[in-house]
């Protein structure tokens, strides 16, 4: 499995950092981002405190596509496994991917719709998936994103039209309840 430890993603910020110094203040002020700043991120385990750095950086050119892979990969602890400060994230992507000004806003969309597939329901009839994704009773943060997206319902559905394919479009609708 491939995965990346709180010292492995706070690494990769701060490498952020140094090649992007400007990132930090690229946001500042941005009415999507108010609140990123009051969110402990560091009381979610696994989640590094910089995540705020990170949704800055989005808003910047030039460091906004390194910003949108380094802030997946602090949100995601693997390639199976969303990290417990995703619900705390989702609002804060669902406003920028509305913005047409983010550089990164069609990555954001489909970021979007790896975390709607994430946050699905694990049968836990199914042993294999159980065994693969973790049942549902350990993962809090599943439901928690459901709720997220159903909460923002309107905002989902209006993401979920910019997306070209039917299949994604499809997957942000249900995630928010909308079918």
């Amino acid at each position: 499995m491939c995965s990346t430890d709180l010292v492995g993603k706070e690494t990769a910020i701060t490498r952020f950092l140094l090649d992007y110094p400007q990132a930090v203040e690229a946001g500042r002020g941005h009415p999507a981002l108010r609140g990123c700043e009051d969110v402990v991120w560091s009381e979610f385990p696994e989640c590094p405190a910089a995540i705020p750095v990170l949704l800055h950086g989005l808003l910047d050119q030039a460091a906004a596509p390194e910003a949108k892979r380094v802030l997946t990969n602090s949100l995601l602890n693997s390639v199976r496994e969303m990290n417990l400060g995703m619900p705390a994230a989702l609002p804060f992507l669902f406003r920028l991917a509305c913005d047409p000004q983010v550089p990164v806003q069609s990555g954001l969309l489909d970021l979007l719709v790896s975390i709607a597939g994430f946050s699905e329901p694990i049968d836990g009839r199914n042993e294999a998936m159980v065994r693969w994704f973790g049942s549902d009773s350990d993962h809090p943060e599943r439901e928690q994103c459901r709720v997220v997206f159903t909460r923002n319902a309107s905002v989902v559905a209006m993401l979920a039209e910019e997306l070209t394919r039917p299949g994604d479009r499809a997957k942000l609708r249900q995630a928010a309840g909308l079918v």
